[in-house]
């Protein structure tokens, strides 16, 4: 572990941080509080690892979690940060003098190259153990390494770059695979592909860096001490390995462009940023003798790789001259350079210095500086201590150096996430666009913020802006919470009111009508907004107030109809007397509440219309409601009220199939008020039931006898079961063959003589056959039938004295007999008008007293057939076999006593009594305990004929003898077979287990 004074001065070093100076806290122009409770954790956080070499540290690499450091000249460590407690020491086994001059590690972690000073290569792959020397790599210094991301794999390197110190750029292959003695070598091939120039001949490679594009292109940057080379192109085709040779022959004829700086530092390192693993890089920076290049990375430009370049002069004290740079990282705004006593980390985006961490001089000087790609953490090192770097948050404070630029959308970008940075790029962007004249992109800035709503306000207004300033209300509008009521009324009515000013002004003048109209339709859109819709709604009584203070009615009826206020809308036209664009916004919104209540004044003037619409609407609307604007209006009593109020009635009743009492005694009303010869149509329509008529029976017949409907009064009579009330008024009704309308006519055009001459003979001209139709109603009654029908005779004897009528009526009802109807006749009729009806009954009467003898002689010829069938059962029986067993124990039969059934099942007396009691009613399971009871209390019979004779005496005196009860037992119980008697049928439907024991049963069986 590191000691106490140790962690002091790394505190001490992290003390020489370059931090921003924080504001103080308080309340700023914006509304949010910036108060920082906690101290904040810097960018860049120093961690010295605990760890002390046995030999200097020559070199470091770090990639994917995996560490390797060379210590002295023979001894490689390795170690998987996943699992620091467990290094894995190697040596490479050199008995020479050859130094470790650099290593190179994949991004996999796998493939190590070693590069040896005696232009020798080692190669170790994470999962080997040994140390393998590369032949074919022999004689080159390697300085830098491209490795292939897209084909590299655990086993194999795909094909790679390597860069010499003699300026040569050579292709070559690595495979992890050992085969043994005589197994293939790992290195596959190693070919040349070109060779870097400066103005002085060959220069060192000094980095290289090889990337794929998604379109298949393939982009190589390679760098010496004062030039970066791009090579862009494709693979050749048809190469099984996908190599670079293709890349590199286009570039036989003609130099690759390239940059070239003055300056030289003797060496270069270029650097990426890569979001994520495997991901294309996104920046680049190269350490050169002039400064830093530092741009974008964009592989969809053809013709280069490089965007937005720009050179970083190095801070002061940092150069060539001075104190060089030793080696470069590149994280999303910062590039770090590492000098031989400190680290100084710029910001990409000012060229600022951000930090600068000073080494204590008992590490030694430092010697480089690497970055793992996979967890973002930097690796420096001195020839005695590995230092790690921890970036937190870099991206905290890019909003307001963005800010600082007025780049908003990328200040915007980077502060999303924190609500009052946000609000104060909001807020300087909203300022910056005012000053600019854009008000209207202002105002949508100054809406997102948290500024003071009246300063905003008053801003606008003071600039004569009233366009922005409704853009800014109709945001703020927008952006308010649903417990915000009273600030969304204010802003409502503000909005609606700046509308309303603004089209009053413009309306009276000519040359803005264009305006006039672009302004109506913002005003339109606002109200018809279904973002406002809410706070409107809210809002509606206070906008309507402003819409009538300006007389604008138009926007007025326009804003009802947005808001579903019908009944607003409804109300205006009616008040102006256009009832049919008033029925036109009831049929179109099919709002039943809004019929209820302006029918009563849509019928008065269009009720054909109106009822129209009512039976458009069909079973939405409740004929009840309706009713009283119908009485209402059919008060006046004229023929067009009448049939519009019959028009809907019908269409509820015969249509919709309405069963509403109140409905069908309206309807009643209005047939015998309006339309009489409907009257009776609809009762008979209604049916003769009185459980199934839809009206009031009793109202039924109080109306029809009002108005003298006298043969609707008899039906109602027959529904009413009153069949002698329907004779009588049917016996006083004249006689109607004729329909009504024809009769009415017939009164009013009629002279008075001719009409009494027409009453005088009708008045004995009743209608005998709806007499008789009531009459025969009464089926179940004959009585009553004959009561009603001796009614009809008398009425046709003694009132028409009309012998054939008579004689007709005996003819039809064969209740009546010739003694029924003689009495009604007077002493002066002959005989001869009755002579067929005397005969006619005589016939009747000897027919009868036949059938009567013949039913008598079938009679005793049936009794004689049964004696004989009961004399033959008396003597059948049964033959018992000694192995017959009980039908229901299977026991031996004669073991008990036991009964024997017609049907040849047997069993015992017991058995038998078992499977009969289940199925007996309650009644009879009481009377069978009876009789068992009782018969058990009996006393046994007993031998000798006197003694019996005693025994049945005191039975007769005392009770039922021993005998009767065991007859009244076997008749109970032997009834029937069990089997196949009623019993069996009877117990069908009943459940194999009692519904009783079914909890027992079932409990059982677990």
């Amino acid at each position: 572990m590191a000691s106490i004074l140790d962690e002091y001065e790394d505190s001490l070093s992290r003390s020489a941080v370059l931090q921003p100076g924080c504001p103080s806290v308080g309340i700023p122009h914006s509304g949010y509080v910036n108060a920082q409770l906690e101290k904040e954790v810097p960018i860049f956080t120093k961690q010295r690892i605990d760890f002390t070499p046995s030999e200097r540290i020559t070199s470091l690499v770090v990639s994917c979690n995996q560490l390797c450091m060379s210590l002295g000249k023979d001894t490689l460590l390795r170690i998987d940060l996943g699992k620091a407690n467990e290094p894995n020491h190697m040596e490479l086994g050199r008995k020479d003098d050859a130094k470790v001059h650099k290593m190179f590690l994949d991004h996999t972690g796998f493939h190590l190259l070693i590069a040896l000073s005696s232009t020798e290569v080692l190669y170790v792959n994470r999962n080997g153990q040994k140390v393998r020397l590369l032949a074919r790599w022999k004689g080159q210094l390697v300085e830098s390494v491209g490795w292939n991301k897209a084909q590299g794999t655990e086993s194999s390197t795909g094909p790679i770059l390597v860069g010499t110190a003699q300026g040569h750029i050579f292709e070559a292959e690595l495979s992890a695979s050992e085969g043994g003695l005589f197994g293939p070598a790992p290195d596959l091939y190693f070919r040349p592909l070109y060779v870097l120039n400066e103005e002085g001949g060959p220069a060192p490679v000094c980095s290289l860096e090889a990337e794929r594009g998604p379109d298949g292109r393939i982009f190589v940057i390679a760098t010496t001490r004062q030039r970066l080379f791009q090579f862009i192109g494709r693979a050749a085709e048809g190469t099984e390995t996908q190599g670079f040779l293709g890349l590199f022959a286009a570039y036989t004829d003609h130099p690759p462009p390239f940059r070239e700086f003055p300056s030289s530092l003797g060496y270069s390192e270029l650097a990426f940023y890569t979001p994520k693993l495997r991901s294309a890089p996104r920046a680049f920076a190269w350490m050169m003798g002039d400064g830093v290049l530092y741009g974008a990375l964009d592989n969809g430009r053809p013709d280069s790789l490089l965007s937005e370049e720009r050179v970083w002069e190095y801070p002061e004290g940092v150069g060539p001259g001075a104190s060089p740079p030793l080696a470069i990282v590149l994280t999303q705004f910062h590039f770090l350079l590492l000098l031989a006593d400190r680290v100084e980390a710029v910001c990409t985006l000012t060229g600022q210095v951000v930090l600068r961490d000073h080494f204590l001089e008992k590490f030694g000087p430092l010697k480089h500086m690497v970055k793992d790609s996979s967890t973002g953490h930097l690796w420096a090192y001195t020839e005695r201590a590995v230092f790690r770097y921890h970036v937190q948050r870099e991206a905290r404070d890019v909003w307001r150096t963005y800010l600082d630029m007025n780049r908003f959308d990328l200040a915007k970008e980077y502060c999303r996430e924190r609500p009052d940075c946000l609000d104060t790029v909001l807020a300087r962007e909203a300022e910056f666009c005012f000053n600019q004249r854009r008000y209207l992109e202002s105002a949508r800035c100054y809406a997102l913020t948290q500024s003071y709503f009246e300063e905003i306000a008053l801003k606008f207004l003071e600039a004569r802006q009233e366009d922005a300033l409704v853009e800014f209300l109709q945001r703020k509008l927008a952006s308010l919470k649903p417990a915000e009521r009273t600030q969304a009324t204010l802003l409502t009515t503000w909005l609606t009111e700046l509308y309303l000013s603004r089209l009053g002004a413009l309306q009276g003048d000519p040359e803005a009508l264009n305006l006039y109209w672009e302004t109506r339709e913002r005003f339109r859109a606002f109200l018809s907004s279904p973002r406002h819709k809410e706070w409107l709604f809210a809002s509606r009584a206070s906008i309507h107030e402003l819409l009538a203070s300006h007389g604008d009615t138009e926007h007025m009826v326009y804003f009802a109809v947005i808001m579903q206020d019908y009944e607003r809308v409804v109300a205006y036209h009616c008040q102006h007397e256009a009832y049919e664009e008033a029925l036109a916004v009831l049929a179109r919104h099919r709002d039943p509440q809004l019929f209820y209540k302006f029918s009563p004044i849509l019928i008065r003037h269009i009720p054909r219309q109106l009822v129209d619409a009512w039976i458009e609407m069909g079973s939405r609307l409740d004929a009840r409601q309706l009713i009283p604007a119908l009485v209402n209006y059919s008060q006046g009593g004229e023929a067009q009220q009448v049939s519009q109020a019959i028009r809907y009635m019908e269409f509820c009743v015969n249509v919709l199939g309405e069963t509403e009492q109140a409905i069908h005694n309206y309807l009643l009303s209005l047939y015998a008020r309006g339309q009489p010869a409907s009257l009776l149509a609809y009762l008979e329509h209604a049916g003769a039931s009185p459980h199934r008529v839809h009206y009031d029976l009793k109202y039924a017949l109080r109306l029809c006898a009002e108005h003298g409907h006298h043969r609707a009064c008899v039906h109602v009579y027959k529904v009413l079961e009153l069949y002698e009330e329907a004779v009588d008024l049917a016996l006083q009704i004249e006689w109607e063959r004729g329909r009504e309308e024809e009769r009415e006519t017939h009164r009013l055009v009629a002279s008075h003589t001719t009409s009494t001459r027409t009453r005088d003979r009708t008045a004995t001209e009743v209608d005998v056959d709806l007499a008789k139709q009531c009459a025969d109603l009464p089926e179940e009654d004959e009585e009553l039938r004959k009561k009603l029908w001796l009614k009809i005779a008398r009425h046709v004897v003694q009132e028409e004295e009309d012998v054939q009528t008579a004689m007709a009526c005996l003819a039809s009802c064969p209740l009546l007999k010739i003694e029924d109807v003689l009495p009604f006749f007077p002493d002066f009729v002959t005989i001869d008008h009755f002579k067929e009806a005397i005969c006619s009954s005589l016939k009747a009467y000897n027919h009868h007293i036949q059938e009567l003898q013949r039913e008598m002689e079938e009679a005793t010829a049936s009794a004689q057939r049964i004696r004989r069938d009961l004399q033959e059962l008396r003597g059948r029986y049964g033959t018992v076999e000694p192995q017959d067993k009980c039908a229901t124990c299977d026991f031996p039969l004669l073991n008990r006593p036991f009964y024997l059934f017609l049907c040849g099942h047997m069993f015992h007396a017991d058995c038998l009594l078992q499977a009969v009691r289940p199925g007996l009613p309650a009644y009879k399971q009481a009377r069978l305990e009876e009789l068992q009871r009782k018969l058990g209390a009996a006393p046994p019979p007993t031998k000798g004929s006197a003694r019996a004779k005693e025994a049945e005496g005191g039975a007769a005196a005392g009770g039922p003898s021993r005998e009767q009860l065991k007859a009244d037992l076997d008749e109970l119980v032997a009834a029937e077979c069990v089997y196949c008697g009623e019993l069996m049928i009877r117990s069908i439907d009943r459940p194999f287990i009692d519904p009783q024991r079914y909890e027992e049963e079932h409990l059982s069986w677990l």
